[in-house]
């Protein structure tokens, strides 16, 4: 009896720790096939966990570099593992069947099933109602090749082509048009709103071939909170709620800024101007830092204190809708450092002003 219980006490931490962490030939099967899926035309697995991690910010600036290359990333594998489960219902047999549908290896589901499981069993409840808030705005899985933007031009035309009715008479005429009028289609935008060829841009010329050139305009750089680069800054669909201003750096990469709401745009993280201050609280997974108001570069994110949005080159410019009582908003304004889960914070109506991603 002694024996079985000092070989008990010697095994548990070795199973516990075959249970907590994961070899690296199951991080590189899970990696392998999670890139192939990624590759097929609308999977629903791996597009449902590309949109999570693209709106965690788990799946950075870069989500396809991210997804296929998730053994380089341990953030993201663990992530990807967590939108999996998710995806799944938190039902380990049913995260086992999509874990063999992936295609991994016979050998590697179940400590996989187990790592995960047992990493995420007191988190059910939260997965569960976050699934349910996701799904009212997933449009369905988006994955394979991206297709070329249409210039915008293309799309105004769109509705333009019905050839005009023969008429014999002006009364004919008129009612020919009407119904031509009538059955003409919609137009239907066809223009690609993902940010990757954007980053991925280093001359105008490449702009104008994405975009269309009476659509790309210039101006005057600045950074998101006005103050000037002294460099040229480029704008795609200017004067318009989707507008972008890209600046460019060479090898250095580009900063793209949004300062417009209901933009088009399918920005990083799932971030546009607009958002509320619990959107980035619950994107970063953590309370951040920000000037105070009305103060030099106030409003500003001035650290994301470790937090899934830091070191992914976002900056973020907030400002303050509800301004109107004194009392709370003095407590935020001034040289000050303020924690982004403040109470006074949640009475202003604080949402995201501008916002810059950087392509590392």
């Amino acid at each position: 009896m002694k024996r079985f219980l000092a070989l008990f006490l010697f095994a548990a931490p070795l199973a516990l720790q075959a249970q907590s962490k994961l070899a690296q030939n199951i991080i590189d099967d899970f990696s392998s096939r999670a890139a192939y899926h990624y590759q097929l035309k609308n999977d629903s697995i791996m597009g449902y966990i590309a949109e999570q991690l693209t709106r965690s910010g788990a799946g950075g600036l870069d989500i396809d570099s991210t997804v296929t290359n998730l053994s380089k990333d341990p953030v993201a594998l663990d992530a990807a593992l967590k939108y999996l489960y998710q995806y799944s219902d938190c039902n380990r047999q049913r995260f086992i069947e999509n874990l063999r549908e992936m295609g991994l290896k016979t050998n590697n589901v179940f400590p996989v099933a187990t790592y995960t499981a047992n990493k995420y069993k007191d988190q059910t409840k939260e997965l569960l109602d976050d699934k349910k808030d996701f799904l009212v705005t997933y449009t369905g899985p988006h994955t394979g090749n991206i297709t070329a933007a249409a210039p915008v031009a293309a799309v105004q035309s769109a509705g333009n082509h019905a050839a005009p009715a023969a008429a014999s008479s002006g009364e004919t005429a008129t009612e020919n048009a009407t119904a031509t009028a009538a059955a003409a289609p919609t137009p239907v935008d066809t223009r690609n709103w993902e940010v990757k060829p954007v980053f991925q841009a280093r001359t105008t010329d490449q702009l104008a071939t994405l975009y269309g050139k009476e659509n790309i305009g210039q101006r005057d750089g600045s950074d998101i909170g006005g103050n000037a680069t002294g460099k040229i800054a480029y704008v795609v669909y200017p004067e318009s709620d989707d507008e972008l201003e890209i600046n460019m750096d060479g090898d250095n990469g580009n900063v793209l800024i949004f300062a417009h709401e209901h933009t088009k745009w399918k920005t990083p993280f799932g971030i546009k101007p607009g958002d509320p201050l619990e959107k980035l609280n619950k994107i970063n997974g953590r309370a951040f830092k920000i000037n105070g108001f009305e103060w030099a570069d106030g409003g500003m994110v001035i650290s994301w204190e470790g937090g899934q949005l830091d070191g992914k080159g976002v900056t973020i410019l907030l400002k303050a809708n509800n301004t109107g009582d004194p009392k709370q908003y003095d407590q935020v304004t001034g040289d000050k450092k303020l924690r982004s889960d403040m109470p006074a914070l949640k009475k202003l109506d604080i949402v995201i002003q501008s916002i810059a991603f950087k392509s590392n």
